[in-house]
């Protein structure tokens, strides 16, 4: 850390007062030892500091807009004004994106690659000026940007120009998107941003950007870069305004796809702005990330791993490390060390190389903060500071230990994203894991210890799409970065984000027209009443004697058995010519509660089953099913009226179905990422949870085996509405289910109306994710509700898919929606040095 100023520094008081060598080593005290800002202020002058727009490969400055000035925390120096876009240029630029597309899209990825390998090898020449920039702009040290941000986003673009390089093989069977609205965060602004156009890129999309209102610069300088790269004009696009104009930029009607990384408040709002426009979304939200610090951890590595996890970046990170769990054994002693090692922190400005912590990005963050670690102070807890360290001008926050608290604190249960660290002791693993996941968030973590079984079983317990072992917040373009629960879904990075920029081949980008919904009557429904006129009442012949047959209303299945709906009321199944040919228990809130309980109290054995064992069950299913051909392809017939040699083949097809899927159980689990990581960064399939299934009316059978198959080989266990108007065939598979051993719990049937059963199920906190396949209306419905706790979706919104087709029926996309990523980091060098 700064040698040779130190050096200088030592030579000065040595002529003055030789003794004060001794002293000097004694302390460890560094001089100075600022970066030079010429080049960024030669940058700003070079354009007056006054920035337009950079709309189809041009600055464009509107008249009449309003002025948003940018300014170093560190110092307060005004650096430059920035343009406050209205819609009109936010139209202009939508507008250049979508023209560029029509030719981006359709070039060669050679090409592309060719254009995302020009972009990093100019960012690299450009490489000091976006460090200081970024320093100058956000706060954050330049160590920090110099050796980990700009790095990370030039190792960003090299590697999605291979992914561009070999989209027609590594991701045949898919297509671009179209126009991207990327909105990015203050925390990070270059690293977020690339995260987002790369991969957009790299599949054949464009983007317009919109950054952070306290840091628009380093994206300004990035667009003129890409110019100089030689990117086609319109492929990208920079606009720079208030929220509101963000929110503009998401609801646009040509935008088709919104890359959102930011606050979760801020995210349930995109999500329910964007509901039913079939618009593609994804969220990096908040975090609460614990710090798991066993007693068989390397303690002082360990301090060290807690500065990278909380004190990176102010604590301004989404992954920070802000929960730290130590083992009760030694938790006084960890406590004691970190005190230690914050007497040795430096805070100060983030142009002086020496520095471990720079500036807050704005003194309303400063003054939340300040609120949070006050509101902890008054609750009885300990707070340590060392506020000596601190500057007395700018705006600076001391790091920040604090100790004695409860995990119904809010410090201890929200995201304070400052450099606050509070800590909790914990007696065993079991504990840990428990206080770990008991939060609304998921991630990232990291686990401490030597002992490599239990840092691997601890890792895949807590629930959060990364989780480091024996070090924290390493990033690499190779490995997808996201989280579960509330802090959101999709991924950045990896061949698992590039998923977020694409759709099938098949599928056209959904355009439903705007529908308006009551969200207080959605769902609303009336049980049915008595109907006798248009009863096939069948009568059956025993020894001479004519009698009516014994009635049979089909029941719901859930826990394993069949069960009477709780009202209890039942609906008629009417076929095409209008008779009723069966009843079927009208379903609940208190039904979708009982199922809900079941699935879950089945998701931890199923999904911890070996994956052979799932697909044996699977098959066991394609093969009872089989036994019972001609009875359920009648019972098909029955119900819609088709000829029954199309029914025998949606069996059959169900059939075969079954059998792909199966096959798959043990074929997708993850890999290995080839990060730039000295050990392993293993990539797990982990399944989604508890699913709530909506299925369609067509074809019945097939419909729901097509959804329910393979969210179960993937390991989940779900609540699934079989088809409202033909349920009768997927009530026959309980009988499959029984006889194939499946456990009781992993598949829980429902009957009854499909958007009144939909609405409890979104509404539901502990059901994961939700798929609808019914009207645009329900679509709609489905996507606004589940912003409430951010549950993933997917929907149909009203539009009919080909059940029998290979592509539209058991695609890739179905894996997709039954697993979330997550990535465990496995360094290693007990051997050889790194």
């Amino acid at each position: 850390m700064a040698a040779a100023p130190m050096a200088e520094t030592v030579a000065k008081s040595s002529k003055k007062n030789p003794d004060s060598v001794k002293e000097i080593f004694k302390t460890m005290s560094y001089g100075p030892a600022p970066e030079a800002d010429n080049v960024v202020k030669a940058w700003l002058d070079d354009h007056g500091k006054d920035f337009g727009l950079f709309i189809d490969g041009k600055w464009v400055k509107p008249e009449g807009r309003k002025k948003y000035m940018t300014k170093n925390p560190a110092t307060g120096e005004e650096l430059a004004h920035t343009t406050q876009a209205e819609k009109p240029d936010v139209d202009l630029a939508v507008k250049a994106a979508e023209k560029a597309y029509q030719s981006w899209s359709k070039t060669s990825p050679h090409v592309r690659a060719r254009h995302l390998y020009s972009i990093a090898r100019h960012i690299q020449k450009h490489m000091r000026l976006f460090s200081v920039v970024e320093a100058v702009d956000n706060g954050k040290t330049i160590r920090e940007t110099r050796d980990a941000d700009i790095p990370i986003v030039v190792r960003h673009f090299y590697h999605h120009a291979g992914w561009a390089q070999l989209m027609d093989t590594e991701m045949r069977g898919w297509k671009s998107v179209g126009v991207i609205g990327a909105i990015v965060p203050w925390n990070f602004p270059l690293m977020l941003l690339t995260w987002k156009i790369a991969p957009a890129l790299a599949m054949g999309n464009t983007v317009v950007l919109k950054p952070a209102t306290y840091t628009r610069l380093s994206a300004l300088l990035l667009a003129e870069v890409c110019a100089e790269a030689g990117l086609p004009p319109g492929v990208f696009n920079v606009v720079t305004g208030s929220g509101a104009m963000g929110s503009m930029l998401a609801d646009h009607p040509s935008v088709d796809k919104v890359a959102f990384t930011g606050s979760t408040g801020v995210g349930q709002t995109l999500r329910r702005l964007t509901a039913g426009s079939g618009k593609k979304l994804s969220l990096e939200l908040g975090g609460k990330s614990p710090v798991v610090v066993f007693e068989s951890a390397d303690l002082d590595s360990a301090v060290e791993g807690v500065v990278d996890a909380i004190w990176f970046n102010q604590g301004q990170v989404c992954s920070a490390g802000s929960k730290l769990l130590v083992q009760e054994s030694v938790y006084e002693k960890m406590v004691n060390k970190l005190k230690e090692r914050l007497t040795h922190f430096r805070v100060g400005n983030s142009l002086d190389k020496a520095m471990d912590m720079g500036a807050i990005v704005d003194a309303s963050q400063r003054k939340t903060i300040e609120e949070y670690v006050e509101e902890a102070r008054k609750e009885g807890a300990e707070v340590y500071q060392i506020k000596e360290s601190v500057p007395s001008t700018g705006c600076f926050y001391p790091p920040t230990l604090i100790t004695n608290v409860q995990t119904v604190s809010r410090v201890v249960a929200e995201e304070i994203f400052g450099p606050v660290l509070v800590v909790l002791p914990f007696r065993t693993a079991k504990e840990a894991l428990a206080i770990s996941n008991n939060t609304i968030y998921g991630l990232g973590g990291s686990v401490w210890t030597e002992n490599v079984p239990l840092a691997l079983e601890v890792a895949l317990g807590i629930k959060a799409g990364t989780v480091w072992i024996n070090c924290h917040n390493l990033f690499d373009s190779a490995a997808g970065f996201g989280g579960y629960k509330q802090s959101g879904f999709g991924r950045d990075g990896g061949k698992e984000g590039l998923f977020e920029y694409v759709r099938p081949a098949w599928e056209n980008r959904p355009r439903p027209n705007k529908v308006e919904v009551d969200l207080k009557k959605f769902g609303a429904t009336l049980p049915q009443r008595p109907t006798f006129e248009n009863v096939d009442n069948k009568l059956i012949t025993a020894n001479g004697v004519t009698m009516p047959s014994i009635d049979r209303t089909f029941k719901m299945y859930y826990g394993g058995g069949q069960k009477r709906p709780d009202a209890p009321y039942v609906r008629p199944v009417i076929n095409p010519e209008g008779k009723v040919v069966g009843h079927v228990g009208e379903g609940n809130r208190k039904d979708v509660r009982n199922a809900v309980e079941a699935a879950h109290a089945a998701a931890p054995g199923w999904g911890k089953r070996a994956a052979h064992n799932r697909a044996q069950i699977v098959y066991y299913m394609a093969e009872n099913l089989e036994i019972r051909r001609e009875e359920i392809a009648g019972r098909i017939q029955l119900m819609t009226g088709r000829k029954l040699q199309d029914c025998v083949a949606e069996v059959d097809l169900s059939v075969q179905r079954l059998f792909h899927w199966g096959a798959y159980c043990d074929k997708y689990g993850g890999g290995v990422q080839e990060t730039t990581l000295y050990g392993a960064t293993v990539k797990i399939h982990e399944p989604m949870g508890v699913i709530g299934i909506a299925c369609p009316d067509e074809f019945p059978l097939l419909g729901f085996v097509s959804l329910f198959a393979p969210a179960v080989v993937r390991g989940n266990t779900m609540i699934i509405i079989p088809s409202e108007r033909y349920p009768l065939s997927a009530l026959d598979l309980y009988q499959v289910f029984d006889t194939s051993d499946l456990p009781g719990g992993v598949v829980n049937i429902l009957t009854g109306d499909r958007d009144h059963l939909t609405k409890y199920l979104t509404e539901h906190q502990d059901v994961q994710s939700l798929w609808y396949f019914g009207s645009a209306e329900g679509s709609k419905f489905v996507e606004f509700t589940s912003a409430e706790n951010v549950k993933r979706t997917w929907v149909n919104y009203g539009f009919e898919r080909n059940w029998c087709d290979l592509e539209q029926g058991q695609g890739e996309e179905f894996l997709y929606h039954s697993v979330q990523v997550k990535n465990i980091w496995i360094p290693m060098g007990d051997i050889f040095a790194n």
